[in-house]
Formats: structure tokens, sequence, C-alpha cells
């Protein structure tokens, strides 16, 4: 049903390749660092204009009848899949787009990648929660706003710095404690979906 969707999809791909573009043409190519921060800003709003969707475009006629279909645990689960998997294909188009305008300054390419799709599955996972929340508080989506700038600051520093290693020539220790607590905040959230979800899926 979220595939059956498809101009919500293609309306980010135009967003992502909007921004690119502008930041192209206002900014030309930049240093690593500045490229670093641009990209993982752009993710920051495409993971806003795609994943907070996934909750909050349905409409409460739909919930009743996933309820009698699906258990909750299930349900949210499917959804932070599907999530995840469109916001991987998000990170790798606006990937292909940053290398194609604005440069590839990342010296170690296949670490950046790797980090680039942990991130993605990251805001995904944060972002389809903070959607299952205000989705059930009213459709409230400031909700979603003011829940989610502490949960997404500290992983967007935390990505920034683990990309930051792939853009030098040199192996940066210390990298493997950030990956970890970046894996332990995803799987607390999760494990916190799971928890609460059932409970909102009731009201």
């Amino acid at each position: 049903m979220e595939w059956r969707q498809k101009h919500a999809l293609f309306g980010v791909l135009v967003y992502v390749g909007a921004t690119v573009f502008v930041i192209y043409m206002m900014n030309g190519q930049p240093d690593a660092k500045v490229w670093n921060a641009l990209f993982w800003t752009s993710q920051l709003f495409v993971a806003v204009n795609s994943m907070a969707k996934s909750f909050l475009q349905e409409h409460p006629h739909r919930f009743r009848y996933y309820y009698t279909i699906a258990r909750p645990v299930t349900f949210l689960l499917a959804k932070i899949a599907y999530s995840v998997v469109v916001m991987m294909l998000m990170t790798l188009i606006s990937l292909l787009l940053y290398a194609v305008m604005l440069g590839w300054p990342p010296v170690q390419g296949a670490l950046f990648l790797l980090i680039a799709v942990t991130g993605s599955i990251s805001l995904a996972v944060v972002f389809t929660f903070l959607s299952a929340i205000a989705a059930r508080a009213q459709q409230n989506s400031s909700l979603m706003a003011i829940l989610g700038f502490p949960l997404v600051t500290p992983i967007l520093m935390i990505l920034s710095k683990l990309a930051g290693s792939a853009l030098q020539p040199v192996y940066v220790t210390g990298w493997w404690n950030l990956a970890g607590v970046l894996a332990g905040v995803d799987v607390l959230i999760v494990f916190l979906g799971i928890v609460l979800f059932p409970f909102l899926w009731q009201e």
C-alpha cells in the first residue's frame, strides 16, 4: 500500500535533486568538511520529508482497518523496514548526485558509503518511530519536531564524526566506539517502539 503512493516517492526524489542542484549553484564544489556537513544536513531534510509521513499520511479509519488484520508490533516493524529501504535508496541517489555535482572528497570511499547507509538506517528508524507517536497523538506533527530534536541531533553529530574519518587519508582510531553508540541508539529506539506502540495502537 505504501508503494502505491508513488507520488510521494517521486516528490522526495525531486526534492533531493533540487537541493543538490541549488547547493551547486550557490557554492560550487565545497571543501571536504563543508561537503560532509551539507550532505548530512540534506539527509536530515530528506528523512523528514519522506519518513515522517509514514504514519501521518494514514487516515484514522485506515488505522482501524489495520488493527483488525495485523498485530501492532508487526505493523510497526513493517513500517520501519519499508522506511529503511526507501531511505537507503534516497541516500544512494543523494551520494550519486553529490559526487556528480559537488565532487567526491571522501578518501576512503567504501567506508563513507558504509557510514552513509548506516546513517540512513538510523534516520529512518528514528523518524518512523516519531511519526508513529505523532500520528497516534491526534495527528500532531509539531510533536514529532519537539521529540525529534533531542534524538536526531546526537545521531547527526555521531554520523558527521564517523564520516569525517572517511575523509582522512590515514586510519582514525576510536570510530568503532561511535559506531557502537549509534547502533545502541537504534536498538533502543526499536525496543521502545515495540514496547510503546501497542499501547498507542489501542487508543
